[in-house]
């Protein structure tokens, strides 16, 4: 049980837009907007996402479930058109460090060019009229690369020089959040960002550098699992049934506008435990290959060396803590990973 789930949620959300809601972190979102009674509308257009993930949801909540598969900005201006929403929550961005990496330019415009139109769509059509409340999911990204093991909201950010494109995401999702706390300032826009760290869990994929599913694969076919650097650098990994309850939460309390909240676990390990932990839980004969980040990325690519959250401020706001073990979202990503291969593609012998 996670303390979302010990703690029920503040007034029903009524109708809720949610965009890239048939990504990972957004599908179980939705579920989650529908058991608390919501109307939810999911934009996707699909280039990270899966219909699929919405299966569980669309059983639950049959026609309080509407998804439409367009892009973002096309679909804006018909919903425009309709009665307004009461909550939106905006997760459509770009995904994982390897994606932007390949194609920085799309990154940026997906990040700060959506979010300026969806807060734009979140004012109220008219004076006195209430606009919708605004989640804005960012990004730990955004704390570039400090000198400090564990981040605050109200640290200041270091970035590298602009001739590395690993920073464009970190500086774009910094750009959402001035977009967001500007327009609580100053539109009439209720907004809360969520700066998650390392969310992990079901119908997570690992084909956009995302590091638990790509181990979680190699194990099952007991192939070699590729750690970049030495993997001494740490993270902490939450589930996605303990982060994205938090979020309805977060939002529907009129006292969290225009606060930034980290969110994610402050149970640090190192990426070489991540796989030995990996291999242990699962059971596989799969061995470590170290790979230099030279081998791995572009030149002048930096890691960090730990990233952990501090929790106190959401912990304060919602008494959030996160629940389930690493062993069991590792267990569960296999069984998951196992059930949707062919037969003949499943887990190799030990």
């Amino acid at each position: 049980m996670t303390d979302a789930d010990a703690s029920p949620l503040l007034p029903p959300p009524g109708r809720a837009l949610v965009t890239g809601g048939a990504g990972f972190i957004g599908s179980h979102l939705v579920e989650v907007l529908l058991a608390a009674g919501a109307e939810v509308t999911v934009v996707d257009d699909l280039s990270t996402g899966r219909e699929s993930n919405l299966q569980s949801a669309r059983a639950a909540g049959g026609d309080r479930l509407r998804f439409l598969r367009a892009d973002l900005r096309d679909a804006l201006p018909d919903l425009a058109r309709e009665e307004p929403f009461d909550q939106i929550y905006h997760l459509a961005a770009a995904v994982g460090v390897d994606l932007v990496l390949r194609d920085p330019v799309a990154a940026i415009e997906t990040n700060v060019g959506l979010t300026s139109e969806v807060l734009a769509f979140a004012r109220p059509r008219r004076p006195g009229a209430p606009g919708a409340s605004v989640l804005i999911a960012s990004s730990s990204e955004v704390y570039g690369k400090p000198n400090t093991h564990v981040f605050s909201e109200n640290d200041d950010v270091l970035y590298g020089p602009t001739s590395v494109s690993r920073w464009s995401y970190a500086a774009s999702k910094a750009i959402d959040e001035y977009l967001a706390l500007g327009y609580t300032a100053t539109r009439g826009v209720p907004c809360v960002c969520v700066r998650f760290f390392n969310t992990v869990g079901p119908r997570q994929v690992g084909a956009y550098g995302m590091v638990l599913p790509r181990f979680v694969a190699a194990a099952l076919r007991n192939e070699p699992i590729r750690v970049f650097g030495t993997g001494e650098q740490t993270r902490c990994f939450c589930d996605v049934r303990d982060s994205a309850p938090a979020l309805p939460r977060l939002l529907a309390d009129p006292a969290h506008a225009g606060r930034v909240f980290n969110l994610g676990s402050d149970r640090p390990i190192s990426i070489l435990g991540l796989a030995e932990a990996v291999i242990r839980t699962l059971g596989s004969r799969s061995e470590i290959v170290h790979v230099p980040y030279e081998d791995a990325y572009p030149a002048g690519f930096e890691d960090l060396r730990h990233r952990r959250p501090d929790l106190e401020r959401v912990h304060q706001a919602i008494g959030f803590r996160p629940r389930i073990p690493l062993e069991q979202t590792i267990r569960d990503l296999a069984a998951e990973a196992e059930a949707a291969a062919p037969a003949s593609a499943g887990r190799q012998p030990a």
